[in-house]
């Protein structure tokens, strides 16, 4: 291994140009003749809409031209669709109602488009759409999940009668009931899981532009997957050829889930381009983010774990309502499904488990894939369930965990998940150690002479990472394939491209991709150049979600650079008259083992491109492309512990310290790694303790649609992290990867909400726990 290579803790390549200001994102991109949108935006929750005036807007100083739905639906773009299917347990397909790009009949939630302006500036464009005249009919609307099942409630869509999706089971029901039926203890819980809004550094924005002379469209997005875009938009969106659809996602600044999706501003700025014959820009103000952003979360559910005489697991009973907003997005199905119920066996060795998922229509922004995606829904339900069974058992938490964890693999759980490989022992005594867990009491001691409350508690998250195998989730109603592409192109003098389907949005790419190279080859990393997120240099690939871009996109450069070492070693070998299977390739040479006998690289590639004397028979050029589907999900693990102190006259929490114990199998960069972890955590924090959307609940606006009313979580609001790695390396992946990118978001929730709990002696707590509810809380306590 060299220098920089794999292990190494090799700084970001590409900060330097972030922060100098030298990236490139979509807002900064220009084309000749650009034009700026603007959309018009219902605003109301539900209505008919009975008339759209534009006259006035279209005599506005500056505009092009008003669009509405109705032209949209007429040129045959279709509606937006998702992309996995799901099926009820009685087998019926799940209801997809309608969700055209612009509304054209009725509006289901605030910030529904139904109307887009286009513009020579962005301030005019913004002043027309104010002109807009819509003459709305407003409808009683529903923003609860719970209540859009009841008798009467509002209906959104007449496919989905009584606002239900789908009514969805997994598991074994009657092993389940015959578990919790000779039950020595049975715990249960009312969990609700908070609407989250996302909220990347760069609010989304696209730039829709045909060229009429080549019938051509190209879209620049922010987007997490511009393949999956451009193959969605020209496969069922009927916006445009696949063939004569560019999508290009340049830097993209943040994505944490909400960037996957096609929404309908790429769609309709395209459109809108072709029919103005201008390029369309549009970009997202916050408070649009804040309305139409996918939001993540979003769930209640209600939960039985039965335990024997000897407090040993024997089954959990789950059943979960699901928000989906308005509209159903594109793997919205699959986040309370096939990524969170497969999940609720956990760390643990539990023989029945039955989850029943209810997925319900509201009129507020659609829910999908935020990061950890299902995955944090299931860790915050077991993880608050068991150590709440700990204190009913009168056991330790810690104890209770390890008497019910899996100790052989692979081990298949009772809900789909086989998992490979883990030692939860390990990261759970890792964690302990750091947090000092034995000396807590004392603390808690010195914390009550100051009149402060004080508490500990305790988190063991699993997740399924780089999502696959194809043929798997196809089968469980994937509408496309979740392999990974890489291609590897060396250079004539030796500079080394990386062309790989996957995308970077903040995970470091440039440099841990880079990393495999000189690992492989002894280069330094600055000869290695990564590219991605344009259709039209990479031919096919799946993005970035799900902690895939390692186990599963490097995994496809690992074979494609099996492959180049290949054929460099062959061409080596011919040079010096020496056998292949002598040739090593290190520290940028290739060499005969035991001699002195040597070729740098750069002439093995000169060699491969001047062809005046390689082997008979073999083509020129370096350059090798692979495809890697995954034999199985890969399976993160770790333990989180959390201690809190607590002013019982405000309410007011501080973490006082946090420890993290992660298994993510091999690891490429530490430092990298280090940096998804605190980065997961800030989210989880921000979970527990300030964030939520919330919506009222007769007009259906959202009250948290700014900064001022939705609490992101600050440099003040967390700790400094311990950060520590167990390695049981992944068998299912050539570099033993297991992920890392969502771990921290998944696993800290429950570990401070268990603090917090701990330090006040109540459960009666729901995310998130701000001053305000911890101090009722504390109130509520006492007079019992």
């Amino acid at each position: 291994m060299g220098i920089e290579g794999i292990g190494a803790r090799v700084a970001r390549k590409e900060d330097r140009r972030f922060i100098t200001g030298a990236g490139r994102y979509v807002d900064d991109m220009v084309v000749p003749g650009m034009k700026h949108a603007a959309f018009v935006r219902s605003p109301h929750a539900h209505a008919e809409i009975k008339k759209i005036d534009v006259k006035k807007a279209k005599a506005m100083p500056g505009v092009i031209d008003v669009l509405v739905g109705r032209e949209l639906k007429s040129d045959g773009i279709g509606n937006l669709i998702c992309g996995w299917m799901v099926h009820s347990k009685d087998g019926t397909p799940m209801k997809m109602g309608a969700w055209s790009p612009l509304a054209v009949d009725r509006v289901r939630y605030v910030g529904d488009a139904v109307a887009i302006v286009v513009a020579d500036t962005k301030g005019q464009a913004r002043d027309a759409a104010e002109a807009v005249e819509v003459t709305y009919k407003e409808l009683k609307a529903v923003t609860e999940a719970v209540d859009a099942l009841k008798k009467g409630a509002p209906q959104l869509h007449p496919e989905a009668e009584g606002n239900l999706i789908y009514d969805w089971e997994l598991g074994d029901a009657k092993a389940t009931d015959e578990a919790l039926s000779k039950a020595a203890h049975i715990t249960r819980m009312h969990i609700v899981n908070n609407r989250l809004v996302p909220n990347a550094m760069e609010p989304r924005a696209a730039l829709g532009h045909y060229d009429r002379a080549e019938d051509h469209y190209t879209c620049w997005t922010t987007s997490q997957n511009p393949h999956v875009a451009r193959l969605v938009m020209s496969a069922f969106y009927n916006v445009a050829p696949e063939n004569k659809l560019r999508v290009i996602a340049p830097d993209v600044g943040g994505g944490f889930g909400s960037k996957i999706f096609i929404y309908p501003e790429e769609i309709v700025c395209l459109w809108a381009s072709k029919k103005t014959n201008v390029p369309v820009k549009w970009v997202a103000d916050r408070t649009e983010s804040f309305l139409t952003d996918a939001h993540g979360r979003d769930h209640v559910s209600e939960v039985q774990m039965a335990f024997d005489k000897d407090n040993r697991m024997i089954g959990l009973k789950v059943d979960t309502i699901a928000n989906f907003g308005a509209y159903m997005s594109l793997f919205s199905s699959s986040v309370p499904t096939y990524l969170y119920a497969t999940l609720l066996s956990g760390q643990y060795n539990i023989p029945a488990i039955h989850a029943n998922v209810r997925a319900v229509y509201t009129n507020t922004a659609p829910v999908d894939a935020y990061r950890g995606a299902g995955r944090p829904e299931a860790t915050y339900l077991l993880e608050r369930t068991v150590e709440t069974a700990a204190r009913e058992l009168g056991v330790s938490p810690a104890e209770l965990r390890r008497k019910n964890f899996i100790t052989s693999f692979p081990h298949q759980t009772p809900v789909i998940m086989c998992y490979d490989a883990g030692d939860y022992a390990a990261s759970l005594e890792a964690a302990m150690k750091a947090a000092d867990y034995a000396g807590f009491e004392k603390r808690r001691a010195a914390a009550a002479k100051k009149g402060k409350l004080r508490g500990i508690g305790m988190s063991n998250y699993i997740e399924a990472c780089g999502i696959a195998p194809s043929a798997a989730v196809g089968s469980l109603g994937a509408g496309v394939g979740l392999w990974e592409s890489a291609e590897v192109r060396v250079n004539a003098v030796g500079t080394v491209e990386i062309l790989t389907g996957s995308h970077s949005h903040g995970q470091g790419h440039e440099t841990t991709f880079a990393q495999l190279v000189s690992d492989r080859f002894g280069l330094p990393i600055e000869q290695v150049s990564v590219v991605h997120g344009d259709t039209d240099k990479v031919q096919m690939g799946m993005g970035t979600y799900g902690s895939r871009s390692g186990a599963v996109g490097m995994s496809a450069i690992v074979k494609a650079l099996d492959k180049v070492e290949k054929k460099a070693k062959k061409i080596a070998a011919h040079l010096m008259e020496a056998d292949e299977g002598d040739i090593v390739i290190e520290n940028g040479v290739a060499k005969v083992a035991g001699t002195d006998k040597n070729v740098p690289w750069f002439q093995v590639a000169l060699a491969a491109y001047t062809a005046h004397n390689l082997p008979g028979g073999m083509e020129p050029g370096l350059k090798e492309g692979a495809f890697y589907d995954p034999s199985n999900f890969t399976f993160p693990a770790g333990c989180y512990i959390c201690e809190v102190e607590i002013d019982p006259e405000t309410g007011v929490t501080e973490i006082v310290q946090f420890v993290a114990a992660d298994d993510f199998g091999n690891i490429i960069n530490p430092m990298i790694v280090e940096g998804q972890v605190h980065g997961g955590i800030a989210q989880g924090v921000g979970q527990a303790l300030l964030e939520g959307a919330s919506y009222d609940g007769t007009s259906g606006q959202l009250v948290t649609a700014s900064y001022m009313d939705y609490a992101m979580p600050r440099a003040d609001d967390l700790p400094s992290f311990q950060v520590s790695h167990q390695i049981t390396p992944c068998p299912g992946n050539p570099l033993g990867i297991k992920g890392c990118g969502e771990a921290g978001a998944i696993g800290s929730p429950p570990a401070v909400i268990n603090a917090i709990t701990d330090a006040i002696g109540t459960n009666d707590l729901t995310m998130p726990a701000t001053p305000q509810k911890v101090w009722a809380a504390i109130r509520a306590a006492k007079k019992h």
